[in-house]
């Protein structure tokens, strides 16, 4: 299969581009591995002198990308416990972080993510904003659609929220009881949102589960963001362009 480079991707013959947060808009994606890794590892090191055997760290590379990167919290909590052979309850929301459950777990680490957003922490891509802006100068529409709960938050703390139409976030997901990445049904409420033909619109993704969804829809173009050696896992998954950087999608006239 020939995949399209970027230089020939023409941005007018799309209705509307959906875009994903962690790790394509913001570099939110090193505070959620700094954030999974914490907790992952202080449950795990109690959990091992308990059980009185080896306490084997959270990975940042492959534990993070294999089980919890662009997934939604508690499906990265599960996803990732299951691959270790550990089986916790499910709990409830109202689980704090001092409860050893799938939902206290993903408590604990969102209380450390909020605390790195309210700290100033969230840092944005200077070429993902200058590709919203060309997209939006030439009146094609945006939206972002994170499993992050913490999506709106994060888009004000580097004041860009003003350049989408439409979000789909982990608490709409929450809400529609849509399935997450990488089942398709986000991205799809994305484009419905926008008024446009899924046939018509752009999935941007850095997550392998992320360029899955986009894959598993009937979108026109799934486009891989490699920010640092993840290119074939993401052509795998299902992207047509994978590029480092979303201004390598400018037009250069």
């Amino acid at each position: 299969m020939t995949r399209p480079q970027p230089a020939e991707i023409d941005l007018r013959a799309y209705a509307g581009w959906l875009f994903d947060l962690d790790g394509v808009l913001t570099a939110t994606a090193r505070i959620h591995s700094r954030c999974w890794k914490t907790m992952f590892d202080e449950f795990l090191e109690r959990l091992s002198a308990r059980a009185g055997r080896p306490f084997v760290p959270f990975d940042t590379g492959e534990d993070y990308q294999l089980y919890v990167d662009g997934k939604p919290r508690d499906a990265g909590v599960r996803d990732f416990l299951a691959s270790r052979q550990i089986t916790l309850p499910e709990g409830t929301d109202d689980d704090g972080p001092d409860v050893e459950t799938v939902a206290g777990l993903g408590r604990w680490k969102n209380d450390m993510v909020v605390e790195a957003i309210a700290a100033g922490e969230v840092e944005v891509f200077d070429g993902s904003v200058r590709l919203l802006h060309r997209l939006r100068g030439q009146g094609i529409q945006t939206a972002v659609v994170s499993s992050s709960r913490n999506c709106l938050d994060v888009l004000r703390s580097v004041g860009i929220e003003d350049l989408f139409d439409a979000h789909v976030d982990g608490l709409v997901a929450r809400e529609l009881q849509l399935p997450g990445k990488p089942a398709p049904d986000t991205f799809q409420e994305g484009a419905r949102r926008l008024g446009i033909p899924e046939e018509s619109a752009v999935v941007v993704e850095d997550a392998v589960a992320g360029v899955e969804a986009g894959s598993a829809g009937s979108f026109a173009l799934v486009i891989g963001v490699d920010r640092g050696g993840n290119r074939e896992r993401l052509v795998a998954g299902g992207a047509d362009v994978v590029v480092s950087d979303l201004d390598e999608l400018i037009p250069a006239t």
